[in-house]
């Protein structure tokens, strides 16, 4: 069962999902006495027509009226905390009143119609109808524990207020006997205080059954909320999952802000998955440029589950964004390329380098009221150059990175791999968003590689993209064989997209771009990790 310091959490919570949770649960509690209290109805809508009912059959339906309108009113927009438990706890007692006086009028009216049932017997009558009625709404008390969250003490309190109606009604609208009506007065008789003092107990059951149910429930959300946890960040709904883990959408408990949460369980991760994923999130956390998501904190919690908190991003990822509109203008693809080369020129001037650099790790995201900013994912596979501890991530005969987008030097010897090879990679990224097609394809592994070792690009006219020859000889360059012959940095890079003359994607047309495609991205929205990437191949050499 949940600790007293989860239950007083819960009890305190009024965040966004919890409120919504509380309306859509009196909506559903409306709902379901909808259709009981319409029941109820028809059974006294057709009793009308052998014996015409009194005013209790008006008030049947006054309820069952009352309950579709709560419903309805509960299930429409936005509700606060306040309003959503105004309709649960005023609803009840409006019911409940109404229902206790019309099943003492339909005592009162039983007796009043068989002259033959004498004061002894009116009472007994009066007794057994009236404790049926008390458990019959003490029913309706218990769905309302069971469906609406609620703290034992608070359903303690509404359960016994919702009482007073019902048991009151014992004590103070009496039924006269033979021929008798309505006596308004506090019983006198011997015979009868009883009723009154049953009806408490049966309620005071009630008050028992309906906070043992609350608190069962209570208890189970509490320890549902409390495994949904990592450190101060709630878990709300998995976004992605891939060889380094799983990608969750969350918040953070106290700042309520929005996060992309990463987690890999150390009980399921060899040893140097696990060292790969501290390094990732050490290393990403070292660098501060726009273009490059942001790490905002990292822990451990206490059953092994290894985590870090990352911005959570709006948008969808270059693999996402070919798929739905196919091939791109060149003038988008010099502007992600340029944004690219600034985060890379940071991690390469502190000595890291990305090594898994392709279209899933690279995404459009709104940002700053701003569409189409760039940020660079995925730092799993990050090496950093200075390191000189020998400790390896990667074991022997294989290869790390994703094989359309890895140079020969990666595949070939991949410890030999500098920041060369990221702007490799980038160059195959750009091949991919200009032709909508892979650099090299293959039906394997193996394939793929040795293409990259040993073909040439076919040249975008051959693939039917038309190209300035300027942004055609910075992507070739990119795809160079040998290392020495590409350009020399991210920065050299970037200064020469920036003076090949394409002309500049403007922020109206990102803006009509996300306009005219931004649905058709989010049928399937694309995940902070691809799942479906290749990151890590072993192969036979």
């Amino acid at each position: 069962m949940a600790t007293p310091q989860q239950k007083l959490h819960l009890e305190t919570d009024e965040s966004e999902e919890a409120r919504a949770l509380l309306q859509a649960r009196v909506a559903l509690f409306w709902k379901v006495m909808f259709f009981i209290t319409l029941l109820s109805a028809m059974f006294g809508a057709l009793g009308a027509i052998v014996e015409p009912r009194g005013p209790e059959l008006l008030v049947s339906l006054a309820s069952t009226a009352q309950t579709g309108l709560f419903w309805w009113i509960c299930s429409r927009g936005e509700r606060s905390f306040r309003f959503s438990r105004a309709m649960e706890i005023g609803g009840l007692l409006l019911n409940l009143s109404a229902g206790a006086l019309v099943g003492r009028f339909v005592v009162v009216e039983f007796i009043a119609k068989h002259s033959f049932v004498t004061a002894e017997g009116a009472l007994m009558t009066d007794a057994y109808v009236t404790i049926l009625h008390v458990a019959g709404y003490g029913l309706w008390l218990a769905v309302r524990a069971a469906l609406v969250p609620s703290a034992p003490r608070f359903t303690i309190i509404v359960t016994a207020l919702c009482g007073v109606p019902l048991v009151g009604s014992c004590a103070v609208v009496v039924a006269s006997g033979s021929g008798g009506g309505f006596a308004w007065h506090l019983h006198d008789s011997e015979m009868y205080p009883w009723l009154p003092a049953t009806g408490a107990m049966v309620w005071v059951f009630t008050v028992v059954t309906c906070t043992v149910i609350s608190w069962v429930i209570y208890g189970l959300r509490a320890e549902i909320r409390h495994a949904r946890r990592l450190g101060q960040y709630v878990l709300e709904q998995k976004i992605g999952e891939g060889g380094m883990g799983e990608v969750y959408r969350a918040h953070h408990a106290m700042m309520r802000r929005p996060t992309a949460l990463k987690l890999i369980r150390g009980d399921t991760a060899g040893s140097s998955s696990l060292a790969r994923f501290e390094r990732e999130v050490q290393l990403t956390a070292r660098l501060t440029h726009p273009n490059t998501i942001t790490i905002f904190d990292y822990g451990r919690t206490n059953d092994g589950i290894f985590y870090y908190a990352m911005e959570l991003l709006d948008g969808a990822t270059l693999q996402r964004i070919v798929e739905v509109d196919g091939a791109q203008p060149p003038a988008r693809v010099v502007r992600i390329l340029v944004s690219a080369c600034g985060a890379l020129k940071e991690a390469h001037a502190i000595g890291l380098i990305h090594r898994d650099i392709k279209p899933a790790n690279l995404m459009l995201c709104r940002h700053g009221g701003e569409n189409d900013v760039v940020k660079l994912l995925d730092f799993g596979l990050v090496k950093q150059l200075e390191a000189g501890s020998g400790e390896k991530v990667t074991g022997t005969n294989t290869i790390t990175g994703t094989p359309q987008y890895m140079p020969p030097e990666s595949i070939l010897d991949p410890d030999s791999a500098d920041a060369r090879a990221d702007l490799y990679a980038l160059g195959a990224v750009a091949y991919f968003l200009l032709t909508g097609t892979h650099v090299f394809g293959g039906s394997s592994v193996v394939e793929v590689c040795g293409k990259h070792i040993h073909e040439k690009p076919e040249p975008f006219v051959d693939r039917g993209v038309t190209v300035s020859p300027e942004l055609e000889a910075i992507v070739f360059a990119c795809l160079e064989k040998k290392r020495e012959d590409r350009p020399e940095s991210a920065a050299v890079l970037r200064d020469r997209l920036e003076k090949c003359g394409s002309a500049p994607w403007t922020s109206a047309e990102a803006d009509a771009w996300w306009r005219e495609h931004r649905a058709a991205v989010e049928v399937e929205r694309a995940s902070l990790a691809d799942p479906h990437a290749t990151t890590l191949t072993v192969l036979d050499r």
